[in-house]
């Protein structure tokens, strides 16, 4: 079977109710007959100590019901717009030909995947302190800590192909200095380790209220050559991580562009992958502006479409700057006839005219 048809993505929802049966409700659903290999929580903490009693009621659950396969699990603090938690999930049904590895990771679980295509590394839930760190000095222990593993298993950095990077307040200040651009200039520096042949991550940059900075990363090495990983871009954007100087002073990112690709992909063969970075209304590098929420969303999935090709999506995620948007948003989607998991949060988009972005996964 082919990596695409057995890599699998969902989202679960829940109604209002407290945390711990919020959270028992979604575990419940989990598939019986896959690998889980990552867990995504949204949900909205009150302030950053309930965020973080909230991550260990997470963590201990979880350990209760995969005491020696414990998946990565990240909680993100983004208010769930259609239920009271939401839940992502990734999992994996192997075959024969496939090795998995559970590595415990001293609070950082991550899995390996091995098989004739490759290998897989699934990683995440990196954090650090966030009741006593600055947004620098969290970025820095993050990127130590997703150092550590791609070393550990002999993934180089290059070999990253998505990344999900959630930055409290994202377009707050820590006196002179913007916490997006704080964060961009402490990845270009974990980047700046090696020469990016096959280009940069997918990847998203979005606020969270609480929970400081959170990363993500998917990485594979290939072992054979019908199988790569090919950057994508949208003719009908400038890439991000050569936005000019006019963009970044815009965006208060003066120091370093944000370096990701629009979108990458994972050829198997005839068949593909692709992760569909972080996508919003920007044509050129400018914004779509003066215009509404259904303006910027059907630019937006025009934008994806320049990425994914006749690739059928298979799950979207949807930051709305405004929970009023809500009821708008998911009737413009619905009108697209997707049939596939979508969730809706509220989150601060990285530039303040932007009403929407959207992130997804695609297969063909």
């Amino acid at each position: 079977m082919n990596y695409c048809d057995k890599i699998k993505y969902s989202i679960y929802t829940t109604e209002i109710a407290d945390f711990g049966t919020m959270a028992d409700t979604l575990l419940a659903q989990l598939p019986q007959s896959e690998q889980i290999f990552r867990l995504i929580f949204f949900g909205t903490p009150a302030n950053n100590n309930e965020y973080v009693t909230r991550r260990n009621i997470l963590s201990d659950k979880i350990q209760q019901r995969y005491p020696q396969k414990l998946p990565v699990l990240s909680y993100v603090s983004q208010p769930a717009l259609d239920g009271g938690l939401t839940m992502e999930v990734h999992s994996y049904q192997a075959d024969e030909n496939d090795q998995i590895m559970y590595h415990p990771n001293e609070g950082f679980p991550y899995i390996t995947l091995e098989n004739a295509d490759g290998r897989f590394l699934f990683a995440g839930g990196f954090h650090s302190d966030v009741l006593n760190f600055n947004t620098q000095q969290q970025s820095v222990e993050v990127f130590r800590l997703a150092s550590e593993v791609l070393h550990k298993e002999n993934f180089p950095i290059e070999n990253i192909i998505r990344q999900w990077n959630y930055i409290e307040q994202i377009t707050g200040f820590d006196g002179a200095d913007q916490h997006y651009q704080m964060f961009n200039n402490v990845r270009s520096n974990f980047y700046n380790q090696t020469t990016w042949s096959m280009g940069y991550p997918a990847a998203t940059g979005i606020g969270s209220n609480l929970g400081g900075i959170l990363v993500d990363i998917d990485a594979a090495v290939f072992t054979r050559p019908e199988c790569f990983a090919t950057p994508i871009d949208n003719k009908l954007q400038v890439a991000a991580h050569a936005y000019s100087p006019q963009v970044l002073e815009m965006a208060h990112q003066q120091k370093s562009t944000p370096k990701f690709e629009r979108a990458k992909s994972m050829t198997f063969d005839d068949r593909q992958l692709i992760y569909i970075s972080g996508t919003a209304a920007i044509r050129g590098e400018e914004s779509l502006t003066g215009v509404g929420l259904e303006r910027q969303l059907h630019i937006t999935m025009e934008n994806i479409a320049q990425l994914t090709g006749d690739a059928h999506l298979k799950l979207l995620r949807v930051y709305l700057k405004d929970k009023s948007h809500y009821q708008e948003a998911y009737k413009l989607l619905n009108d697209y006839q997707l049939n596939i998991s979508i969730s809706y949060m509220c989150a601060d988009v990285c530039r303040d005219e932007l009403l929407i972005e959207i992130e997804g996964i695609a297969i063909k």
